[in-house]
């Protein structure tokens, strides 16, 4: 009778995660997950912000085929009637229900989280959402702001709760009548933090002393960054903490203790965040289900704490494009549980000690638009046939491919070159590559670099990963007929991981590119 699954997507995570290697964070709910999964530790989104991320893997197509950059037209209108992935589960016999920010609100997915196409009921948002960006922090002044760095006491918010708490609440009480409708489901839960602002329960500054907070390995602009490649972080200086702070622009830098600040709730909202993933594992084992519930765990992409100088997403840079990526499927990289047997125990963060390594780690670099086919195929469903160079008039079909292949094989088999290419350019040498892009309106800073509209897009950074090296190209674009000329350069970036794992050395300059083309 196949598998539930279980979608949780987070706003703005990087790998801060312990299962990542991460020495400083807490978080040992998801590390327990971690220790039940297959995890990748180089899995990439295909465009660093919410919207254009999302529609891509829930679509499993790329920023290009979607035709979103920005937050303002509905793929079915403006780009091809692409079915989605809870789309699909649904047609395929499955009750599907969202909770908290699975799309992108708005009219990236025609204000109704593209109901009724994808989701079985409407969608779930919490009533606490509204009040994200109000002035609830308060200041040392005893006035209430709306900052960026904003630990509150929840009991004092609007409602006495936060979005998340609701979302938990929510997926929890929806798992409670799953359970006892015997339905296969499709349960995504988006979760907003770390998300700014960085609000969230004041009590979660106490894991973080701010004596234990570095700032970040390399805080500086790097000599030879194009200036198209560098975002302004211009969202986090409209809040009131950083406004007063009255940083120059484009290139700041923010005071070193404020940049710990940042840091430290950072790091306080992750924690926050895996409480609320211990609780949701927890009740999926309460109600039963953690036997038969495939659980993947991601988000739409990372965020800059300061590396660079860059502070929020909108980059090509391993920071803002690589995200947390896992599975865990019953019997494939767990062994089955007994009914009843309790596989993920709540654990608190304040009182947990020691961590847990992933049930089995892949390095392979992978990509958010292969989510897609890699979840039909572990749920025992048709996997969407690729698509062909040209898919707008496609209805059912991805641009990623399903990396369940990835899950079973010994790293060594693998380097053969015999795994992973089917034939398609999607592969380089037989290795592969993860894409990312990023649109700028111009080749210097502006206010609107980080969030261009569609119309005011003159040039596209196309940025490919592989596990040696990140090259980007940044090239004239039109945004009339979504053309990219890949003669007209405007800039380059190539970093060389082993030598330059941050990042902060562009040798573009250095070398003949040839070989690349």
């Amino acid at each position: 009778d196949g598998m539930n699954v279980l979608f949780i997507v987070v706003d703005d995570l990087r790998p801060v995660l312990g299962c990542y290697g991460d020495k400083l964070v807490k978080s040992p709910n998801i590390d327990q997950l971690a220790s039940q999964s297959m995890l990748f530790s180089n899995a990439y989104a295909q465009q660093a912000v919410c919207a254009p991320s999302r529609v891509s893997f829930l679509t499993g197509r790329r920023p290009d085929t979607t035709r979103l950059y920005d937050f303002y037209s509905y793929w079915r209108v403006h780009a091809g009637n692409y079915s989605t992935m809870p789309q699909y589960f649904k047609e395929n016999g499955y009750v599907t229900l969202s909770v908290g920010k699975v799309f992108h609100p708005g009219v990236s997915s025609n204000y109704s989280d593209d109901y009724p196409y994808s989701w079985s009921i409407p969608p779930f948002h919490p009533s606490a959402e509204k009040y994200e960006n109000d002035k609830t922090c308060r200041g040392k002044d005893g006035k209430l702001y709306a900052n960026l760095v904003c630990p509150v006491n929840v009991t004092e918010m609007p409602g006495g709760t936060l979005p998340d708490i609701q979302n938990t609440a929510e997926a929890i009480r929806l798992l409670n009548i799953m359970k006892t409708n015997r339905q296969k489901f499709f349960l995504a839960v988006g979760y907003h933090k770390p998300h700014i602002p960085l609000r969230y329960p004041q009590e979660f500054l106490k894991l973080y002393p701010l004596e234990n907070i570095t700032l970040a390995p390399d805080p500086w602009v790097p000599k030879k960054l194009p200036s198209v490649a560098y975002n302004p972080w211009t969202d986090i200086r409209q809040r009131d903490d950083v406004e007063a702070l009255n940083v120059s622009f484009p290139y700041g830098p923010l005071p070193d203790d404020f940049q710990r600040q940042i840091r430290q709730s950072y790091y306080a909202a992750v924690s926050y965040l895996d409480v609320q993933v211990g609780l949701l594992l927890n009740a999926l084992d309460n109600v039963g289900l953690s036997n038969k519930t495939i659980v993947v765990f991601t988000a739409d992409h990372g965020w800059s704490l300061g590396e660079h100088g860059e502070w929020a997403k909108y980059s090509n840079f391993d920071v803002a494009t690589r995200v947390p990526l896992m599975f865990y499927v019953p019997g494939m990289t767990a062994s089955p549980v007994s009914q009843g047997a309790r596989v993920f125990p709540y654990l608190d963060p304040f009182s947990h000690i020691g961590g847990s390594a992933p049930q089995g780690q892949s390095k392979k670099v992978v990509e958010l638009v292969s989510v897609f086919p890699t979840l039909a195929e572990l749920a025992g469903l048709q996997v969407p046939p690729a698509c062909p160079e040209t898919s707008f008039g496609v209805v059912l079909c991805t641009e990623g491919t399903s990396i369940v292949r990835y899950f079973n094989v010994s790293e060594e088999k693998v380097e053969e070159g015999k795994e992973g290419c089917d034939d398609t350019d999607r592969c380089f040498n037989e290795e592969p590559v993860a894409f990312s892009q990023y649109p700028r309106p111009a080749d210097t800073p502006q206010w609107n670099s980080d969030k261009p509209k569609l119309k005011d897009i003159r040039i596209m950074g196309y940025s490919m990963r592989t596990i040696d090296y990140r090259y980007t190209v940044w090239v004239q674009f039109d945004p009339n007929n979504f053309s990219a000329d890949f003669k007209d350069v405007h800039a380059g970036e190539l970093y060389m991981m082993e030598t330059d794992p941050n990042q902060d050395y562009n040798i573009y300059n250095n070398t003949s590119h040839g070989w690349f083309l």
